[in-house]
C-alpha cells in the first residue's frame, strides 16, 4: 500500500511537471495574442486572460488539450467540461455552444487543438494491427478523456518544433502519429476507431459532411436516410445517438450559426441573411436566432460590435 502510494505520488508529479512545460510554451506563443495558428498543420494554440461568454462554433474532428484553466461546451442537451486532466476529442464537425469558465489574467486559459485526419486513423489501426471496435454502435461524436503523460510529451515535443522550423516537415508528422496512437490506445480509442471504419458510424458521418456542405437546400430525411442506406427511423436514431441532435436541429444550427457571421463580417440586414442560409420566413428566422443566442439578430449583432471595438 506504501509502496503503491509512493509510486502514484511520483507519477502525478511528472504530470505537474509536463503540464508546466507545456504551460510555459504555450504562453510564449500566444504573449501576442488569444491565438497562433502553427507552422504545424492543424495545429492551433490558445490563450485568454477571462472566462468568456457562451459563443456557437463548429467542431471538427480534433483533439483539443488544455494546460491551464477549463472550459465548457454544450452539445445538445450533453455537457462536457475539460481541464488540465481531461481532454475533449470529437471524431465529425459537430454545432456546439461553447465557453471558457476559468480564466484569469495571473492565470490564463491555455490550450490547444490538433485537427484529426481520419485517414491517418485508419492507417495506423492496419500499421499497428489494432483489433476492430466492440459491435457497431453509434455513440456520441464527442467525449472527454484522462490526459496521460506520454500524451503531454508527445504535445511538447510538437510544440518544441517551432524552435527550428525546418524540422517541423519531417518530425511534425511522426509526433502526430504517436499523438493518434495513444489516443487510439487511450480511454477513448474505441470511439476514434469506430469512426475510422465502415458501418453506422462512418454513414453518419457522411451524412454530416454533406448537410455542411448543403445546409442551405431543404432537408428531406428520406433522402439522406438513403444514401447512408438506412431506414428514415434508424437513420434519425443514430444521427441523435451521434450528434445528440436531429437531422433537423443540426441544419438549423449550422444556417443560425452562418447567418450570423454573414450578418457581423458582411454587415447583411437579417431578412438577407435569413434567405442566403435558406429560410423563407424572415419572422421565423428571427424567433429561431433569438432562441439559440439569447437576442434577436439585430441587437445582438449590435453587442457584438461594440464588444469587438471595445477589445
Amino acid at each position: 500500500m506504501i509502496k503503491q502510494a509512493f509510486v502514484q505520488g511520483f507519477e502525478d508529479n511528472d504530470m505537474e511537471v509536463a503540464l508546466e512545460a507545456l504551460r510555459k510554451s504555450i504562453a510564449r506563443w500566444t504573449e501576442n495574442g488569444e491565438q497562433h495558428v502553427t507552422a504545424v498543420p492543424g495545429l492551433s494554440l490558445y490563450r485568454r486572460d477571462q472566462p468568456t461568454e457562451p459563443i456557437s462554433g463548429m467542431y471538427e474532428p480534433s483533439i483539443c488539450l488544455v494546460a491551464q484553466g477549463a472550459k465548457r461546451v454544450l452539445l445538445g442537451d450533453d455537457r462536457y467540461l475539460y481541464d488540465a486532466h481531461h481532454y475533449l476529442i470529437t471524431s465529425v464537425h459537430l454545432p456546439t455552444v461553447v465557453q471558457i469558465v476559468e480564466a484569469s489574467p495571473e492565470r490564463p486559459y491555455l490550450g490547444l487543438k490538433l485537427k484529426l485526419d481520419q485517414r491517418e486513423i485508419s492507417q495506423l489501426m492496419v500499421d499497428s494491427n489494432l483489433p476492430p471496435p466492440p459491435a457497431q454502435r453509434s455513440e456520441r461524436g464527442m467525449a472527454t478523456g484522462e490526459v496521460t503523460l506520454p500524451l503531454l510529451g508527445a504535445f511538447q515535443r510538437l510544440i518544441d518544433l517551432f524552435a527550428d522550423q525546418q524540422d517541423i516537415p519531417i518530425l511534425a508528422p511522426i509526433i502526430q502519429r504517436e499523438i493518434i496512437y495513444r489516443l487510439l490506445q487511450g480511454d477513448q480509442g474505441t470511439r476514434l476507431r469506430q469512426i475510422a471504419l465502415a458501418g453506422s458510424s462512418q454513414q453518419i458521418a457522411q451524412a454530416i459532411d454533406w448537410l455542411k456542405t448543403n445546409f442551405t437546400r431543404p432537408l428531406r430525411i428520406d433522402e439522406l436516410a438513403a444514401q447512408a442506406r438506412m431506414s428514415s427511423s434508424t437513420f434519425h436514431h443514430h444521427f441523435r445517438s451521434m450528434t445528440a441532435l436531429s437531422p433537423v436541429q443540426f441544419q438549423k444550427q449550422l444556417r443560425l450559426q452562418e447567418a450570423r457571421r454573414l450578418m457581423l463580417t458582411q454587415h447583411l440586414d437579417a431578412a438577407t441573411a435569413a434567405f442566403h442560409v435558406g429560410y423563407e420566413s424572415p419572422s421565423q428566422f428571427s424567433r429561431e436566432y433569438n432562441r439559440m443566442f439569447g437576442a434577436p439578430p439585430l441587437r445582438d449583432i449590435t453587442t457584438l460590435r461594440q464588444v469587438s471595438s471595445a477589445d
